[in-house]
């Protein structure tokens, strides 16, 4: 099994403040899920997080995180969204949260 944060990817574009957090966190855990979105089986979801639109996803395989990482566009769309909104997936970044707690540690 791949290490954790080669399985997790960043969403950018969630909307905020429009929903209940664990709504939004299940609507996007649908969303990536789905064949149609390339998704797979999620092992679990942050969000929100520190920064605002801005959920982690995390995958139990990492193929579905290349999958994932190749489809053109994610619009998220629910019938309890006013509308779809285009969310930006990119590979989780291991080596900024560890110069992150590096300079925490120091």
């Amino acid at each position: 099994r791949a290490a954790r944060s080669t399985r997790t990817i960043v969403i950018a574009g969630v909307p905020a403040g429009l929903l209940q957090d664990d709504v939004m966190a299940d609507i996007l855990t649908i969303h990536f899920q789905m064949s149609r979105n390339n998704g797979g089986d999620v092992e679990e979801v942050t969000y929100p997080t520190r920064d605002k639109g801005v959920a982690y996803m995390t995958f139990e395989d990492q193929e579905v995180v290349e999958r994932v990482l190749k489809k053109d566009q994610h619009l998220l769309q629910d019938k309890r969204l006013p509308r779809r909104y285009s969310l930006t997936v990119t590979r989780y970044c291991n080596e900024v949260s560890s110069s992150l707690i590096h300079l925490i540690v120091l």
